[in-house]
């Protein structure tokens, strides 16, 4: 009987998962069943911390307007700047407010004067 050689395929498989854990370190890069475990685990985090992601802004974002309000000495706390926001209906969000807070804080006072009124 002739040796029969396999297809390319499977090889192509592998070569394009080790291209993806090229830059891990020891058998992570090199042993094809520990790269696509590391994939999978990589994949799973980068998914988690999408989501992480975007509760640290939030949070980040709510301690730069916390801290601005308080230091004006004039309005009361974050929460109840928020509360006249939404009474109000002045649609902005904190990711705008918090720019607004750090870049122009008159502007901030502004705001927080037309919603006590």
């Amino acid at each position: 009987m002739t040796r029969i050689k396999r297809g390319y395929i499977a090889r192509r498989r592998r070569t394009k998962i080790r291209l993806f854990a090229s830059s891990f370190r020891g058998a992570r890069s090199r042993l094809t069943r520990t790269i696509t475990q590391q994939k999978i685990r990589a994949l799973v985090s980068a998914h988690q911390d999408r989501g992480r992601q975007k509760r640290d802004f939030r949070r980040l974002w709510i301690t730069r307007i916390n801290a601005v309000i308080r230091s004006n000495k004039v309005y009361y706390s974050y929460c109840t700047l928020i509360h006249h926001l939404y009474k109000r209906q002045l649609l902005l969000n904190r990711k705008i407010l918090a720019q607004i807070a750090i870049l122009n804080r008159n502007c901030l006072y502004m705001i927080s004067n037309e919603i006590l009124k």
